[in-house]
């Protein structure tokens, strides 16, 4: 009875072992290799834990560049501590499957897993059965390291990408960039007809963000070398651009810039999707959004004083610019709350903590000579 009892604890053990390896390649698959998005409760947690971390770091701070500086190191840091946190596990069980199989003291079976897995070589057992299992945690460690190796320029290539058109928004739009001033720019130097060219190139940008940000998760949360720059603030600006010209403006509107709308807020919704980010799949018209309608006013306003055509019909334009936002509104306030954006108006202006929102409104929009947006 005693020897039932003793088989079916090792087995049980041997059992756990072997799911706790299993779990760490599932995860090392679903987060390096599959090219889609896919949650990993393993990925997941280490990911919450160090960004929990990081957040609490981050409400400390008295400015948003010392938050920025911060937050800036939680994405690396957090990549860095994933595989460690994996190789751990995996030495994890193959401790317990050498313990459970093969009878070896706890500190032997834990040495021979350790010389396995990182190739040490300082330990070694003997059969062939054994042989078999060293053989196969050393596969796994090296594995590791070559999908972290890949994986890495990878993800540094698709920020670079992403990078360049948040840089050349500071030339269209201002920083903080804004869609009014996007706008108005594209009106002084030219005629509005110079933002047709742009629509094409957005929509491709967020076909690549759909893309890339849905299966390197951890792109999500890389800050641009600039501290007053962010994907999500950008993406914010250009969409609402086309959607006030589309609703507002007195001209034709090219059908890339309607294209351009769809694109940006499919991929906002994919992003959110894996953070699980409630929102509404098939909004009204008619719902709310985060804007008001005499904010939209006072921004029309400001766009007629300096010569801008619009349409007569302000409720009408409204209704139409409202029926745009509402496709995108909660995920992109949601994610620029998630990843702390910087200012920027009808975006992050009322998503990030009050605290912050004072400061950059004191701050960069008293530097450039600029009122802030008028609160909901």
């Amino acid at each position: 009875m005693p020897e039932i009892l003793e088989f079916t604890a090792r087995a049980l053990v041997f059992l756990l072992g072997v799911g706790i390896v299993f779990a760490v390649i599932s995860a090392a698959v679903r987060t390096f290799v599959l090219p889609r998005s896919a949650f990993d409760p393993l990925t997941s947690l280490v990911f919450r834990a160090v960004y929990l971390i990081f957040r609490m770091r981050a409400n400390t701070r008295k400015t948003y560049e010392e938050l920025d500086s911060t937050m800036a190191l939680f994405a690396p840091i957090a990549l860095l501590i994933l595989p460690v946190v994996w190789v751990v596990l995996i030495i994890l069980g193959y401790t317990l499957m050498f313990w459970s199989a093969f009878s070896l003291a706890l500190y032997d079976s834990f040495s021979l897993a350790g010389s396995s897995l990182l190739t040490l070589g300082f330990t070694k057992s003997e059969g062939v059965l054994s042989l078999v299992f060293e053989f196969s945690a050393a596969i796994f460690g090296l594995t590791m390291v070559a999908l972290l190796i890949a994986y890495l320029p990878t993800m540094y290539s698709a920020f670079s990408q992403r990078e360049v058109m948040v840089t050349l928004l500071e030339t269209r739009a201002g920083s903080p960039p804004s869609a009014q001033e996007m706008i108005l720019r594209a009106y002084r130097i030219g005629g509005l007809e110079a933002m047709d060219g742009v629509w094409h190139e957005w929509e491709q940008w967020f076909a690549e963000i759909d893309e890339s940000h849905t299966s390197l998760i951890a792109l999500v949360f890389f800050r641009s070398p600039d501290p007053h720059r962010s994907w999500v603030t950008a993406a914010g600006t250009v969409l609402d651009a086309a959607a006030i010209l589309i609703s507002a403006v007195s001209r034709e509107t090219p059908p890339t810039a309607r294209l351009m709308i769809r694109a940006g807020y499919v991929a906002l919704r994919h992003v959110a999707d894996y953070f699980a980010i409630d929102y509404n799949p098939a909004p009204q018209p008619s719902d709310p959004i985060s804007i008001s309608q005499d904010e939209f006013n006072d921004m029309l306003d400001q766009l007629a004083t300096r010569g801008v055509p619009l349409k007569p019909d302000r409720d009408q334009a409204w209704r139409d610019f409202s029926g745009w936002r509402v496709n995108y509104d909660r995920p992109l306030l949601a994610l620029a709350a998630l990843t702390m954006a910087p200012y920027a108006p009808w975006v992050s202006d009322r998503s990030i903590p009050v605290a912050f929102r004072r400061t950059q409104r004191a701050g960069l929009l008293g530097r450039l000579g600029r009122t802030a947006p008028r609160k909901r």
